[in-house]
Protein backbone atom coordinates (compact mmCIF):
# COMPACT_ATOMS: atom_id res chain seq x y z
CA UNK A 1 0.00 0.00 0.00
CA UNK A 2 1.38 3.39 -1.00
CA UNK A 3 1.73 5.82 1.91
CA UNK A 4 3.99 8.58 0.59
CA UNK A 5 4.78 10.26 -2.74
CA UNK A 6 8.24 11.80 -3.11
CA UNK A 7 9.11 14.16 -5.96
CA UNK A 8 12.32 15.41 -7.48
CA UNK A 9 12.36 19.21 -7.73
CA UNK A 10 14.01 20.46 -10.95
CA UNK A 11 12.10 19.22 -13.97
CA UNK A 12 9.48 17.44 -11.91
CA UNK A 13 7.51 19.75 -9.60
CA UNK A 14 9.07 22.99 -10.86
CA UNK A 15 10.41 24.31 -14.15
CA UNK A 16 13.64 25.88 -12.94
CA UNK A 17 15.65 25.72 -16.13
CA UNK A 18 15.90 29.47 -16.72
CA UNK A 19 17.10 30.14 -13.17
CA UNK A 20 19.75 27.47 -13.54
CA UNK A 21 20.84 28.72 -16.96
CA UNK A 22 20.97 32.34 -15.82
CA UNK A 23 23.05 31.50 -12.75
CA UNK A 24 25.49 29.35 -14.71
CA UNK A 25 25.92 31.99 -17.41
CA UNK A 26 26.44 34.84 -14.95
CA UNK A 27 29.10 32.71 -13.30
CA UNK A 28 30.81 31.88 -16.58
CA UNK A 29 30.83 35.56 -17.56
CA UNK A 30 32.92 36.39 -14.49
CA UNK A 31 35.57 33.96 -15.77
CA UNK A 32 35.37 35.33 -19.34
CA UNK A 33 33.81 32.10 -20.55
CA UNK A 34 30.74 31.70 -22.79
CA UNK A 35 27.37 30.72 -21.46
CA UNK A 36 25.34 27.62 -22.27
CA UNK A 37 21.94 27.32 -23.92
CA UNK A 38 18.83 25.74 -22.40
CA UNK A 39 19.47 22.38 -24.06
CA UNK A 40 22.91 22.03 -22.47
CA UNK A 41 21.60 23.28 -19.13
CA UNK A 42 19.04 20.47 -19.18
CA UNK A 43 21.80 18.02 -20.02
CA UNK A 44 24.22 19.16 -17.31
CA UNK A 45 21.86 19.41 -14.32
CA UNK A 46 20.78 16.58 -12.07
CA UNK A 47 23.81 15.59 -10.03
CA UNK A 48 24.30 18.67 -7.87
CA UNK A 49 25.69 22.19 -8.26
CA UNK A 50 29.34 21.16 -8.18
CA UNK A 51 28.89 18.79 -11.10
CA UNK A 52 26.83 21.37 -13.00
CA UNK A 53 29.73 23.82 -12.90
CA UNK A 54 32.25 21.08 -13.59
CA UNK A 55 30.42 19.95 -16.72
CA UNK A 56 30.00 23.53 -17.92
CA UNK A 57 33.69 24.32 -17.49
CA UNK A 58 34.69 21.18 -19.37
CA UNK A 59 32.25 22.08 -22.15
CA UNK A 60 33.83 25.53 -22.34
CA UNK A 61 37.33 24.16 -22.73
CA UNK A 62 38.65 24.29 -19.16
CA UNK A 63 39.92 20.73 -19.50
CA UNK A 64 42.15 20.97 -16.43
CA UNK A 65 39.31 22.51 -14.37
CA UNK A 66 41.57 25.29 -13.14
CA UNK A 67 38.57 27.48 -12.33
CA UNK A 68 36.40 24.79 -10.72
CA UNK A 69 36.59 25.65 -7.03
CA UNK A 70 36.36 29.40 -7.54
CA UNK A 71 33.57 29.10 -10.09
CA UNK A 72 31.61 26.69 -7.90
CA UNK A 73 31.68 28.98 -4.87
CA UNK A 74 30.81 32.00 -7.00
CA UNK A 75 27.94 30.05 -8.57
CA UNK A 76 26.49 29.32 -5.13
CA UNK A 77 26.50 33.06 -4.38
CA UNK A 78 24.94 33.98 -7.72
CA UNK A 79 22.39 31.18 -7.52
CA UNK A 80 21.25 32.32 -4.09
CA UNK A 81 20.19 35.60 -5.71
CA UNK A 82 18.70 34.13 -8.90
CA UNK A 83 17.28 30.73 -7.92
CA UNK A 84 13.67 31.86 -8.39
CA UNK A 85 14.21 33.55 -11.76
CA UNK A 86 11.22 32.61 -13.98
CA UNK A 87 10.55 29.53 -11.82
CA UNK A 88 7.03 28.14 -11.97
CA UNK A 89 5.19 24.86 -11.32
CA UNK A 90 4.49 22.63 -14.28
CA UNK A 91 0.90 22.93 -15.44
CA UNK A 92 -1.35 20.60 -13.51
CA UNK A 93 1.26 19.63 -10.92
CA UNK A 94 -0.14 21.56 -7.93
CA UNK A 95 -3.60 20.16 -8.61
CA UNK A 96 -2.25 16.61 -8.92
CA UNK A 97 -0.41 16.85 -5.61
CA UNK A 98 -3.51 18.23 -3.87
CA UNK A 99 -5.44 15.22 -5.13
CA UNK A 100 -2.82 12.92 -3.65
CA UNK A 101 -3.09 14.74 -0.35
CA UNK A 102 -6.89 14.42 -0.40
CA UNK A 103 -6.38 10.67 -0.79
CA UNK A 104 -4.35 10.65 2.43
CA UNK A 105 -0.87 10.65 0.90
CA UNK A 106 2.11 12.27 2.55
CA UNK A 107 4.05 14.31 -0.01
CA UNK A 108 7.71 15.32 -0.05
CA UNK A 109 10.44 16.78 -2.25
CA UNK A 110 13.95 15.32 -2.57
CA UNK A 111 16.53 17.36 -4.50
CA UNK A 112 20.29 17.51 -5.02
CA UNK A 113 20.15 21.29 -4.64
CA UNK A 114 21.42 22.94 -1.46
CA UNK A 115 18.74 22.82 1.23
CA UNK A 116 18.36 26.60 1.33
CA UNK A 117 17.68 26.84 -2.39
CA UNK A 118 15.18 23.98 -2.26
CA UNK A 119 13.28 25.88 0.41
CA UNK A 120 13.50 29.10 -1.62
CA UNK A 121 12.02 27.38 -4.68
CA UNK A 122 9.30 25.37 -2.97
CA UNK A 123 8.17 27.90 -0.38
CA UNK A 124 7.94 30.76 -2.91
CA UNK A 125 5.84 28.75 -5.39
CA UNK A 126 3.94 26.11 -3.43
CA UNK A 127 3.93 27.68 0.02
CA UNK A 128 5.72 26.79 3.22
CA UNK A 129 3.27 24.12 4.33
CA UNK A 130 2.26 22.53 1.03
CA UNK A 131 4.61 19.54 1.23
CA UNK A 132 5.11 17.57 4.43
CA UNK A 133 8.88 17.88 4.10
CA UNK A 134 11.46 19.12 1.59
CA UNK A 135 14.95 17.61 1.48
CA UNK A 136 17.93 19.13 -0.30
CA UNK A 137 21.65 18.58 -0.11
CA UNK A 138 22.59 17.85 3.49
CA UNK A 139 25.93 17.35 5.18
CA UNK A 140 26.85 13.70 5.53
CA UNK A 141 24.19 12.44 3.10
CA UNK A 142 25.36 11.52 -0.42
CA UNK A 143 23.51 13.03 -3.36
CA UNK A 144 21.28 11.06 -5.69
CA UNK A 145 21.68 8.56 -7.32
CA UNK A 146 22.82 7.29 -3.94
CA UNK A 147 19.62 6.20 -2.15
CA UNK A 148 20.70 7.51 1.26
CA UNK A 149 18.65 10.72 1.13
CA UNK A 150 15.52 8.97 -0.05
CA UNK A 151 15.87 6.24 2.57
CA UNK A 152 16.43 8.84 5.30
CA UNK A 153 13.29 10.66 4.21
CA UNK A 154 11.24 7.47 4.30
CA UNK A 155 12.60 6.59 7.73
CA UNK A 156 11.39 9.97 9.00
CA UNK A 157 7.86 8.96 8.01
CA UNK A 158 8.17 5.36 9.13
CA UNK A 159 7.51 4.21 5.56
CA UNK A 160 9.08 1.26 3.76
CA UNK A 161 10.51 1.77 0.25
CA UNK A 162 7.74 -0.32 -1.32
CA UNK A 163 5.21 2.08 0.24
CA UNK A 164 6.66 5.03 -1.71
CA UNK A 165 6.08 6.39 -5.20
CA UNK A 166 9.19 8.31 -6.28
CA UNK A 167 8.87 10.67 -9.26
CA UNK A 168 11.72 12.11 -11.31
CA UNK A 169 12.76 13.25 -14.78
CA UNK A 170 16.39 12.07 -15.10
CA UNK A 171 18.48 8.93 -14.92
CA UNK A 172 19.77 10.20 -11.58
CA UNK A 173 16.25 9.98 -10.20
CA UNK A 174 15.53 6.62 -11.78
CA UNK A 175 18.71 5.18 -10.27
CA UNK A 176 18.00 6.69 -6.85
CA UNK A 177 14.48 5.28 -6.76
CA UNK A 178 15.62 1.88 -7.96
CA UNK A 179 18.52 1.79 -5.52
CA UNK A 180 16.17 2.62 -2.66
CA UNK A 181 13.59 0.02 -3.69
CA UNK A 182 10.73 2.46 -4.26
CA UNK A 183 8.07 2.30 -6.98
CA UNK A 184 9.92 4.58 -9.39
CA UNK A 185 8.04 6.79 -11.86
CA UNK A 186 9.59 8.67 -14.78
CA UNK A 187 8.11 11.97 -16.01
CA UNK A 188 8.50 13.48 -19.47
CA UNK A 189 7.59 17.12 -18.83
CA UNK A 190 11.04 17.86 -17.37
CA UNK A 191 14.60 17.98 -18.63
CA UNK A 192 15.25 14.56 -20.21
CA UNK A 193 13.64 12.20 -22.70
CA UNK A 194 11.94 8.83 -22.68
CA UNK A 195 14.97 6.87 -23.89
CA UNK A 196 17.07 7.89 -20.89
CA UNK A 197 14.32 6.97 -18.44
CA UNK A 198 13.51 3.65 -20.09
CA UNK A 199 17.07 2.43 -19.57
CA UNK A 200 16.25 2.13 -15.85
CA UNK A 201 12.96 0.30 -16.32
CA UNK A 202 10.75 2.45 -14.07
CA UNK A 203 7.30 1.22 -13.11
CA UNK A 204 5.83 3.63 -15.66
CA UNK A 205 6.63 6.86 -17.52
CA UNK A 206 4.09 9.68 -17.43
CA UNK A 207 3.47 12.39 -20.03
CA UNK A 208 1.19 14.65 -18.00
CA UNK A 209 0.85 15.43 -14.26
CA UNK A 210 -2.93 14.97 -14.39
CA UNK A 211 -2.54 11.18 -14.40
CA UNK A 212 -0.55 11.05 -11.16
CA UNK A 213 -3.49 10.65 -8.73
CA UNK A 214 -4.83 7.73 -10.76
CA UNK A 215 -1.70 5.72 -9.94
CA UNK A 216 -3.11 5.15 -6.46
CA UNK A 217 -6.00 3.22 -7.97
CA UNK A 218 -3.61 0.62 -9.38
CA UNK A 219 -2.52 -2.49 -7.55
CA UNK A 220 1.03 -1.29 -6.91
Amino acid sequence: MIRICVFDLDGTVLNTIYALQRSVNLTMAEFSLPGIDVAHTKLFVGTGSYNLIRKTLLFNGDSELKNLDRAYHRYLEIFSENCNYMVKPYEGMPEAIRELQKKGMKTAVLSNKPQERVEDNIFSTYGRNFFDVVYGERKGIPLKPDPAGLLALLKEFGAAPEECLYFGDTKTDMAAGKNAGTVTIGVLWGFRGREELEEYHPYTILEDPSVIPGLLDRNL
